[in-house]
């Protein structure tokens, strides 16, 4: 399998140092790769392998199969398709790449809990299955970014094929975030998003595992919701209030939140993991002792606070979302130890 890269003329970028990141990216996911300076829509479409365009190209994106990624290293002012990604800078090709490589091999399907492009869900059931199994665990993906939209639910798709080869079906939500669509908006897509992944598949026991940001959002979840077997914090932001003082993220907090805790104190009272204990359903605090110094540290206030078991192992903010890493083979035991009591 070839990835095919156009880096096209109107990009602003060394296209050595792309086309090095490129290529390193292929080979770890076993792919080799070819790059061109333009493509017609005829060839993209000819392409049976995965593509990524860079920059986006709205020409093309009007012809491009699923096998299409488009990326621009800047932000886009309004994203035409979920296959868009934008706005992480020339490490955000890697994703792009991996985005458009798991898409091929592992297709989801899409379903939509509302009407919002972004009120959308990736599902795949487990491998090799023609059904979803009746009573298969449901895995559904919070992804993080610290709230902000050019972080997608692309981040979570290695983890969403980990999860089906294990035999669980998995539920890649993504959800309205807040810097463009406000904070109620996201925690509504939230409780939509699991009230949809129940409703499709009734009976099945729900866990849920957030990333960074998607952390606080699972644990939000788990502080409202009785009825998950299981939230999974990885790396994730639990101490809004904190945080905030700390202004993690360059204040992302202050921004995804609307305003600091003396601004808007109903928000953080309801949002903040820290100030919602106990929680209602069962959880799970998963911590790289390599990651920023301030979530070890979160992650640990947080376990001593609450009594929520904390697994901290090597590994930094990717290796708790990496399949192969050792941090993760823990959790997954962890995890299936937890669910098979429920």
């Amino acid at each position: 399998m070839d990835v095919l890269l156009v880096l096209g003329p109107d990009l602003v970028a060394d296209r050595g140092l792309l086309t090095s990141l490129a290529g390193s990216t292929a080979w770890e996911l076993d792919a080799g790769l070819t790059v061109v300076s333009s493509v017609t829509a005829a060839e993209l479409a000819a392409h049976d392998g995965p593509a990524v365009v860079v920059p986006a190209d709205p020409a093309l994106m009007a012809a491009a199969g699923a096998n299409t990624v488009f990326y621009d290293l800047t932000v886009a002012a309004d994203p035409v398709s979920p296959q868009h990604l934008h706005g992480r800078g020339v490490w955000g090709l890697a994703w792009a790449i991996k985005h458009a490589v798991h898409r091929l091999r592992e297709p989801a399907t899409r379903v939509a809990y509302g009407e919002h492009p972004e009120q959308r869900a990736d599902e795949r059931i487990p491998t090799g299955a023609p059904a979803a199994p009746a009573g298969a665990p449901v895995g559904i993906l919070l992804h993080g970014g610290f709230w902000r939209s050019i972080w997608a639910a692309d981040l979570m798709d290695a983890l969403a094929i980990d999860l089906t080869a294990r035999g669980w079906t998995s539920w890649n939500l993504e959800y309205r975030r807040p810097d463009r669509n406000g904070w109620a908006a996201t925690t509504a897509d939230l409780a939509a998003g699991v009230a949809a992944a129940r409703e499709r598949h009734p009976g099945a026991p729900i866990v849920l595992f957030g990333h960074s940001a998607g952390g606080q959002l699972a644990l939000r979840l788990a502080a409202d919701d009785p009825d998950l077997a299981l939230a999974v914090s990885l790396a994730g932001v639990l101490d809004l209030g904190e945080g905030q003082r700390r202004f993690l993220g360059e204040g992302a907090i202050t921004t995804a939140l609307g305003g600091t805790p003396d601004e808007v104190p109903d928000v953080y009272a309801a949002s903040d993991p820290m100030a919602r204990l106990p929680l209602a359903s069962p959880a799970l605090l998963v911590q790289g002792s390599g990651d920023s110094l301030d979530l070890v540290d979160i992650n640990r206030r947080f376990a001593a606070a609450s009594g929520v078991p904390l697994l901290e192992q090597a590994g930094d903010h990717f290796d708790v979302i990496a399949p192969g890493s050792p941090i993760w083979a823990a959790t997954m035991a962890e995890v299936d130890r937890v669910i098979s009591r429920t």
